[in-house]
């Protein structure tokens, strides 16, 4: 009898740039090198990293205590927070309970689905605000977009106006979309504030993250233009009106001031540097910024294997508008089957055979 043995397909695929991955051929990939992680903007998605985020927050890097950026955008932001909030284990949980279990319905106006989104995030992380913004292992940081002139109002005209400009002067170059609007970097204030090298691309405001903006921040972080309504009025901040930091940093091209490795968990293997160059098949990221990057995601086979053979996806609200428990039934599995992402990198951690399965960055 002949017996066929079929390979396990990998979960996870694995990117690097250079720096990083000179570092792992050197010594592994090693819990003391990892001194910043990002987080993307993409809505639901980021439910679908629940189990690599547990093994990494949860097994690999208390190997090695050390303080940590966690860099984050829209999504990439709560689920920072939930974990600085709750811990790991808890933290992550009540992202995903939360979030699998938003109500919307045909037809809701822009400030009824603001109003479904902060009682969210005030469920995720009221009364945890000091704990979040001076946690002592990790140092977190909002992105968000500060609007200028017409990208500042909320009604239909000037906001379609405002994308239409935007779209047409990022086409030529993203630097020119800087009519429209600003980077913000919110963050705490204290020894591990980031600098970051961005005016190449977009004006950068810095300002300080406390407890009683952390809210307002985190807010703005995950605004749709056109889907919620600005957030004004910030504490301890300019007047304006504040926007999805995913607008100008959708993956987070950014330069990170890291000396080790960017640890970076993400949805997809491809960094695309703005909301607006999803449809741009020639821009890429920055290889320089990029080059202490190491992004985990999830293959094309894991994919496959899931109930709707993707990730959980902003637009099955829209989908499975009229059947809202299949939904949360094809959410739930694919929560759950995330634990075979992180199983696989602590796997991957203990064995350290990173390196024959380490593609160069895309």
């Amino acid at each position: 009898m002949t017996y066929i043995l079929h390979k396990k397909s990998p979960a996870l695929h694995l990117h690097a740039g250079h720096l990083a991955k000179q570092l792992i051929e050197q010594q592994g990939l090693q819990a003391k090198h990892i001194d910043m992680l990002p987080g993307a903007a993409g809505g639901p998605k980021g439910l679908g990293l629940k189990g690599l985020d547990q093994a990494i927050f949860g097994q690999f890097l208390p190997q090695a205590k050390r303080r940590r950026a966690l860099i984050g955008s829209s999504i990439g932001a709560w689920r920072f927070a939930s974990i600085l909030a709750w811990g790991v284990d808890q933290g992550t949980e009540k992202l995903a309970d939360l979030y699998t279990h938003l109500e919307f319905y045909k037809g809701m106006k822009s400030a009824e689905i603001s109003a479904v989104c902060d009682h969210m995030l005030k469920a995720l992380i009221h009364g945890r605000e000091q704990d979040i913004v001076a946690h002592p292992d990790y140092h977190l940081t909002v992105l968000a977009v500060k609007a200028q002139h017409i990208f500042s109002s909320d009604h239909a005209l000037p906001l379609l106006a405002s994308a239409a400009g935007i779209i047409a002067t990022n086409t030529v170059a993203r630097r020119y979309s800087g009519v429209f609007m600003q980077r913000v970097v919110a963050q705490p204030n204290d020894q591990m504030r980031l600098k970051l090298n961005t005016e190449k691309d977009f004006k950068t405001l810095y300002q300080n993250l406390d407890a009683e903006n952390l809210y307002y921040w985190l807010m703005a972080s995950g605004s749709i233009p056109g889907v919620m309504a600005g957030i004004r009025n910030i504490p301890n901040a300019p007047k304006g009106v504040y926007r999805d930091g995913g607008i100008i940093d959708y993956h987070l091209d950014l330069p990170y001031p890291s000396q080790g490795i960017v640890l970076y968990p993400h949805f997809g293997d491809k960094i695309i540097p703005s909301w607006f160059d999803k449809g741009l098949f020639w821009r890429k990221a920055n290889p320089q910024h990029q080059a202490r990057t190491l992004l985990i995601s999830p293959s094309r086979e894991y994919l496959e294997s899931l109930p709707m053979g993707r990730l959980p996806d902003r637009k099955d609200f829209e989908i499975l508008l009229n059947d809202p428990q299949k939904r949360i039934k094809i959410w739930k599995q694919c929560i759950a089957e995330s634990q075979r992402l992180g199983d696989e990198f602590l796997e991957m951690v203990e064995k350290q055979d990173f390196l024959p399965r380490v593609q160069a960055l895309k």
